[in-house]
């Protein structure tokens, strides 16, 4: 059994690592409030720009543009991962990492070798590098400093490979934020891009209200997303009288990169939302961990000090005794 004094060492010890734990919580609920600050000032162009786009797309439903179409053969492909540049936060990073091993074995196995990666993040561009994987330059700046122009330089790099032939498609890969508790490791298709009215505004479905990753606060958040989904099915289609000019060609040329553009910069901001969830999460297990444990060691230390202060007596009382 360890002594009183290796006993109260630990438990100094555990209460410092609490103190950091409890710090860094904090520090990332913080952060969090002001990513979902963020993609909360996004999200009005974003509604309006869905719903000029499904606007045209129902009037004029044989549309077609040169970003919309598929090539006839797969032999170039383009992942954007995202990830953090710090760690610390759970599982965030490795989920990130197996799903984009998995994506490049399930595109080696249908025989497409050509795979080049735009690592946004620290942690996924020290894994590319280390796995001697292709990698398109270094985006770390934008996990720390989220911006809109350098996410349109590369959809613009992007767009114009993919009109040139020598990149066939393109993907994301990266968490989607739905709420502080829950993020939704995605993979999604940026080229060539699906134009459907029923995938517009799919992903809307997440909760900027609170910082709150509890049992009840998801059963709310279950029940409120359950609503929407019903009110939706009772949406009317817009068909907005629209005119058009020069003419829808030219119109829809100039917003799908726009849309392009926006999907990338979502992605960006969805991403830096869920790892300050996740490390929030994974700070506050930790700290939890910690009271606990901190509970077993003054235990342990109010056992081990009462068995020595009875032992002493009966010494005292033996003594007496004897004597």
């Amino acid at each position: 059994m360890p002594s009183l004094k290796e006993i109260k060492t630990r438990i100094a010890s555990v209460n410092s690592t609490r103190k950091i734990t409890s710090a860094m919580k904090m520090v990332a609920s913080s952060k969090l409030h002001h990513a979902q600050v963020a993609i909360q000032n996004m999200l009005p162009y974003e509604n309006q720009l869905e719903h000029i786009l499904k606007s045209f797309l129902l009037s004029t439903p044989d549309t077609d543009t040169p970003f919309e179409g598929s090539h006839a053969e797969l032999k170039r492909v383009a992942l954007v991962v995202f990830s953090s540049n710090s760690s610390l936060c759970g599982g965030f990073n490795n989920n990130v990492i197996k799903m984009m091993l998995e994506t490049i074995d399930e595109y080696k196995s249908q025989g497409v070798d050509d795979i080049i990666i735009y690592p946004i993040g620290r942690k996924i561009e020290e894994k590319v590098k280390k796995l001697g994987l292709p990698c398109a330059g270094s985006f770390m700046d934008l996990v720390d400093k989220p911006k809109s122009a350098p996410c349109a330089d590369i959809v613009r790099e992007l767009g114009n490979l993919f009109l040139k032939g020598e990149i066939d498609k393109v993907e994301l890969i990266y968490h989607h934020f739905k709420s502080a508790g829950s993020q939704i490791l995605t993979r999604k298709t940026l080229l060539p891009i699906d134009l459907s009215t029923e995938t517009i505004g799919e992903n809307n479905d997440r909760d900027l209200s609170s910082n709150v990753a509890t049992a009840k606060a998801q059963e709310y958040l279950r029940k409120k997303h359950a609503k929407e989904r019903n009110e939706e099915k009772q949406d009317v289609a817009i068909n907005d009288d629209f005119i058009v000019e020069p003419d829808l060609h030219t119109v829809l040329s100039s917003l799908i990169p726009k849309q392009l553009h926006l999907m990338m910069y979502t992605a960006l901001l969805d991403s830096i939302a869920s790892e300050h969830a996740a490390r929030m999460v994974a700070m506050q297990t930790a700290t939890d961990n910690a009271d606990e444990l901190l509970r077993d060691l003054n235990l342990q230390f109010n056992k081990s000090r009462q068995a020595a202060i009875t032992n002493e007596l009966l010494d005292i009382v033996g003594g007496s005794s004897n004597n």
